[in-house]
């Protein structure tokens, strides 16, 4: 279940980004809870003049869990951000957060393409991106874009995934259509 982001849940979600097996793999970082609470603020106040897509991953007892993000939004596409707390792992709730987040994007905010740049040594993310089946690797597909994530660095850190909004939309009415017809 998602949320907007809000000032309330900072204190949960900073305890829960600080783990060391979630914490290299924050996109924005924060050292102490009042760094925090100074991010979330910005990013509320950046969705606000719609430069990205914030949401707060809830667990069935509505404590927040990790959060999910659509960052750098242009041109109706954006990067792909996601990070759970350590408790969290291998129950489910990355692919739950992923499937809402990516109905609000395609059906209800206009968003045409998702990227996610995902680390070579991240296999955890690695895992999960291949459980999704309207994901698309996107290394040669879109070079530019993965130029861009690479750059600055001296070897190439990043593989790029893609889901396209008209990729996303056939793969669920044709697995809709396929459950009609049994």
């Amino acid at each position: 279940m998602l949320k907007k982001r809000d000032m309330q849940e900072a204190s949960q979600l900073f305890e829960l980004m600080s783990h060391p097996e979630v914490f290299p793999y924050v996109r924005n970082k924060a050292n102490n809870s009042d760094e925090f609470y100074f991010l979330t603020k910005q990013t509320i106040e950046a969705e606000e003049r719609g430069e990205l897509i914030s949401r707060t991953i809830m667990d069935e007892y509505f404590n927040p869990i990790g959060t999910i993000n659509l960052f750098d939004i242009t041109n109706k596409s954006g990067f792909l951000a996601t990070w759970i707390g350590r408790p969290y792992f291998g129950k489910g709730y990355n692919k739950v957060a992923k499937d809402a987040f990516l109905q609000e994007l395609f059906y209800q905010l206009d968003i045409e393409t998702v990227f996610i740049k995902i680390r070579h040594s991240n296999l955890r993310s690695l895992s999960a991106i291949w459980k999704l089946p309207y994901v698309t690797a996107g290394n040669k597909a879109y070079p530019v874009v993965l130029e861009q994530i690479n750059t600055a660095l001296p070897e190439p850190l990043y593989d790029l995934y893609v889901i396209e909004r008209q990729h996303y939309l056939n793969y669920f009415e044709n697995r809709n259509e396929g459950e009609e017809a049994i």
